[in-house]
């Protein structure tokens, strides 16, 4: 892909032989943007793991102190109180057979999906297509839960999955650019401090090994894991 020469000029600014603070690296993701809308702050992880060993798997949820600064759409598959539960919790959407018909036939209008136990009969049928779109409940990251009402709310608060993908790497929004540099600083070492505490036994030396901090059409820039 050929950049412009602003988009190259910001690049040649970045030493990348250095590992810049996060407080030097977001700033410098602020005062270089080059786009009109508003950044969604990204980080990347290189984690010491061999994600071919299934004892070495990483997974996990974070809500982030400050959110993600974007409305979440969230589909919950309840009935009875539990359905009362989540449309008084804030979910959008809420039903059971009904929305999984609607699913099948090409609705995709959400952004989350939760459900109580109890539902994951109806909500495995989707495993196509809600799998292949990362939007499958899974009660690793408390999407699968009786206590629905809670769960909603932390998705709407700003609730940040991650999972280590091929090449044990994950990746994570923080938050819109245009947030206050600190409300930044402090989603991004909640979110580090989340992973650091999903280490899995089996895993020998350093676990975070890498962290890079972008923006949705900037540069990358390694901070020091030691945040």
């Amino acid at each position: 892909m050929k950049h412009g020469k602003k988009w190259e000029g910001v690049r040649k600014k970045i030493d990348k032989t250095k590992e810049y603070s996060l407080v030097e690296a977001i700033e410098f993701l602020k005062g270089n943007s080059q786009v009109k809308f508003d950044e969604t702050v990204e980080v990347a992880v290189n984690l010491g793991i061999d994600p071919k060993k299934s004892d070495q798997s990483v997974r996990g949820s974070v809500v982030l102190p400050h959110g993600l600064g974007k409305s979440v759409r969230v589909l919950a598959f309840a009935l009875g109180e539990k359905a009362q539960e989540a449309k008084d919790a804030g979910a959008d959407f809420v039903g059971a057979e009904d929305m999984a018909e609607k699913i099948t036939g090409g609705w995709l209008e959400f952004d989350a999906v939760i459900a109580t136990p109890d539902m994951m009969k109806v909500v495995g049928k989707l495993g196509k297509i809600l799998g292949t779109r990362g939007l499958m409940p899974n009660p690793k990251v408390g999407t699968v839960t009786m206590d629905i009402g809670k769960a909603i709310k932390e998705l709407k608060k700003g609730k940040a999955d991650f999972r280590a993908e091929k090449g044990g790497i994950l990746h994570a929004p923080l938050g819109k650019l245009s947030f206050d540099a600190v409300k930044l600083q402090e989603n991004a070492k909640a979110f580090l401090e989340a992973v650091a505490k999903v280490k899995p036994p089996s895993a020998k030396g350093p676990f975070i090994k890498k962290v890079i901090i972008t923006s949705t059409m900037g540069q990358g820039i390694k901070i020091n894991p030691a945040v």
